[in-house]
């Protein structure tokens, strides 16, 4: 059973990284503020005219709205499901915490002993499992009421929070590893836990709510992470299905108990290890912390976390992990480690494992299986795997493209050439006579990395893109201030477009009614949508029948 247990810390950290890859949609939040309520998603094909104030939006006079709905829906749809498995692998982990592992014989023989029959005794567990959801989804909703959905939104983007993200996670990571811990006020606490005396469905109540407090110390960095991670999606719903995850798997064991006294007998008995689950989540957290530090610092360009820098902090945190986990390395509250227990030993040989796969990433090996967390491959320095040359930022015929000082050297797959202007694309096509893919990306859009790790790295793909198409990539998450004469007020969002992020956000959202990311539509020489656009899509057959799709429509309109 402690194999499960303890290797459920490790796939906690899993979810929690897959509940971010989950979520494509980085939008600016300064667009999304101001979004108006009617907006609709056509599954028909519809013609929309574009603003006439958005620079970007006037080489694109009409276009075809097609097949949007499917992808913002599913997107959706994924976060949500990613942000829920995160928070269930979350509550389970919690269950684990030296607070609440020892009180589960004690509840149990609470309800068993008072209520007087077995049956009543389930009630009540049940009741009391019941009461731990409800607690624990009242908070994810409360998170949503006072931040509201526009603020979450404005959470997945903005730098100030990212950075205050991580360095709370950073907080939780130094509370687990025994440097100090997070509680209630004493007060407060007792107050809570008198109220528990009371009989029926209050006692019960505050019963749950005294787990909860009493609990914070060691469920308060985990719940934190948790509603962080919900928050940075910018779903008003994020919140309270995170919290609902949470409180199902912490709610689960003590019913099951309670209807299972007999289980007791093999559940493990309290002792360090509960200690080591606390410190193994605290290397979990910082790792975490470290892709929030990410976000910031490719939006905002201060050019600290490189590919490399990143990849050598993770290979240290987890080594370290290993390291403890061997009883190498030894924290202030921990007891002594005689010898290693059979789950302690296959935990720690996956952790090395992980570090020693991560080693080749220093030298530029793709690492596809987590490129989803890491920084744009375009940003390693120092590359063994590629061969191609990194091109410059004037095309074939001499012509200077514009941002690409910007987005080249950091944003761009190595051995690609985009075009980073929406109108200079559309101008060379039609020199060329080619159709534009547009790429809308973000430095933040973790799905994005993932496509272009593990899909545009197909040769296959590579061909077509480089010599079939003229490829526009667009970030929409980019803090650079337009030029003065560049800054324009939308008609789509009514708000002041002042950073090359605003002005692509805006470009997407008032041209195609969708703002999620990774999101690929290609167009004519004169911007009309060929074929209905695609999300992310990880079956690279299917990727390559998407972008034929566009060339044979293309051709045929000639």
């Amino acid at each position: 059973m402690k194999i499960l247990l303890l290797g459920s810390l490790f796939i906690f950290a899993t979810a929690s990284f897959a509940a971010i890859t989950q979520d494509s949609t980085t939008t600016d939040s300064s667009i999304l503020l101001e979004m108006p309520s009617d907006l609709e998603f056509s599954d028909g094909q519809e013609e929309v005219i574009a603003p006439e104030t958005s620079p970007s939006v006037d080489s694109a006079a009409t276009v075809q709205a097609t097949g949007v709905s499917a992808s913002g829906d599913n997107n959706a749809d994924q976060s949500l499901w990613g942000i829920f498995i995160a928070g269930l692998i979350g509550g389970f982990a919690a269950f684990l915490m030296p607070c609440i592992f020892p009180m589960v014989p004690l509840t149990v023989s609470f309800f068993t002993k008072k209520a007087g029959s077995r049956t009543k005794a389930i009630g009540q567990a049940l009741l009391y499992g019941f009461f731990i959801i409800v607690i624990y989804v009242a908070l994810g909703m409360i998170v949503t009421i006072i931040f509201g959905s526009d603020a979450l939104n404005a959470l997945s983007t903005n730098g100030y929070f990212n950075f205050f993200f991580f360095l709370l996670l950073v907080v939780f990571a130094a509370s687990f590893f025994g440097a100090f811990e997070i509680t209630l006020p004493s007060s407060f606490v007792n107050k809570i836990d008198a109220k528990s005396d009371k009989g029926g469905l209050v006692g019960l109540f505050f019963m749950a709510f005294s787990l909860a407090v009493v609990s914070f110390s060691c469920t308060g960095p985990i719940i934190g992470t948790l509603l962080v991670d919900a928050a940075s999606k910018g779903d008003r719903l994020g919140p309270a299905v995170g919290m609902l995850g949470f409180s199902v798997a912490l709610a689960i064991p003590f019913a099951l108990f309670a209807m299972f006294p007999s289980l007791l007998k093999s559940m493990p008995k309290s002792g360090g290890w509960l200690n080591s689950v606390k410190v193994v989540l605290g290397f979990l957290e910082l790792a975490l912390a470290l892709k929030f530090l990410s976000n910031v610092d490719l939006a905002y360009h201060w050019n600290w976390l490189d590919r490399e820098v990143f990849l050598s902090l993770w290979i240290v945190i987890f080594g370290l992990m290993g390291l403890y986990l061997i009883g190498k390395i030894k924290f202030s509250h921990d007891s002594d480690l005689k010898y290693l227990s059979v789950p302690r030993t296959l935990l720690a040989i996956t952790v090395f494992a992980f570090v020693v796969y991560m080693v080749p990433g220093l030298w530029g090996a793709p690492l596809k299986s987590i490129s989803a967390f890491l920084p744009p491959s375009a940003t390693q320095d120092f590359d063994l795997t590629t061969g191609m040359g990194v091109h410059g930022p004037a095309t074939g015929d001499g012509k200077v493209k514009k941002y690409a000082e910007i987005f080249h050297e950091r944003g761009t797959p190595k051995g690609f050439d985009p075009y980073y202007d929406y109108d200079q694309a559309l101008e060379t096509a039609k020199e060329i006579n080619k159709p534009v893919l547009i790429d809308f990306t973000g430095w933040n859009c973790v799905n994005c990395r993932q496509m272009e790790a593990n899909v545009w790295t197909d040769p296959r793909v590579a061909k077509i893109l480089k010599e079939e198409f003229v490829m526009a990539e667009l970030f929409v998450d980019d803090k650079t201030v337009l030029a003065p004469e560049e800054q324009y007020v939308s008609t789509f969002s009514g708000k002041k477009i002042k950073t090359i992020g605003n002005k692509n956000s805006d470009f997407q959202a008032a041209t195609f009614n969708n703002n999620a990311q990774p999101y690929y539509v290609i167009v004519d020489t004169q911007g009309n949508v060929l074929v209905p656009p695609s999300g992310a899509n990880y079956d690279i057959d299917s990727y390559i029948a998407f972008l034929r799709s566009g060339i044979d429509a293309f051709k045929a309109k000639k």
